[in-house]
């Protein structure tokens, strides 16, 4: 057999956009992200990183440091995903999340962090999307995002 044979297909003859139908949808997601405590911000978006799944991409983090901060730039829009601090002073991320889902029309998902697993009735009585307990675990924030992500935004 010459090696013009139109019998075998080498995978390099593989057409461009098949090989590109296969590979899953990213979704872009821009975060606000709220907490007093810059260690906790810090430790959210490191434990995080930009691809928290790899059908979700962290595009653009907004961080805020005060609750006014937060009502401005929810009710501004331009976030995909908010994730609050519950543990957050003066204005605990929960509270927050009550009031942006009351008061802002098409709220963004909310995902809060929690003081510990058994606030769990708060994130509900909030109405956030989902919950992450403190101490933050990188894997399940980064699972709970690509739930979230796929749930309410993909």
């Amino acid at each position: 057999m010459s090696a013009s044979s139109p019998e075998l297909a080498s995978p390099s003859s593989v057409p461009a956009a098949d090989a590109a139908s296969a590979a899953p949808a990213v979704t872009p997601v821009r975060v606000l992200l709220y907490s007093d405590d810059v260690a906790v911000r810090d430790a959210v978006r490191v434990g995080v990183g930009r691809r928290p799944a790899k059908d979700v991409e962290i595009v653009a983090w907004h961080e805020c440091a005060t609750p006014e901060a937060v009502i401005e730039q929810a009710d501004a829009g331009g976030h995909d995903l908010l994730i609050l601090d519950g543990e957050a002073a003066p204005a605990g991320g929960l509270g927050l999340t009550k009031q942006l889902k009351n008061e802002i029309f098409d709220c963004p998902p909310v995902i809060v962090l929690t003081g510990r697993p058994a606030d769990g009735w708060l994130a509900s009585w909030s109405q956030a999307d989902a919950a992450v307990p403190h101490p933050l675990d990188p894997l399940q924030l980064c699972a709970t995002i690509a739930e979230v992500v796929r749930t309410h935004i993909a």
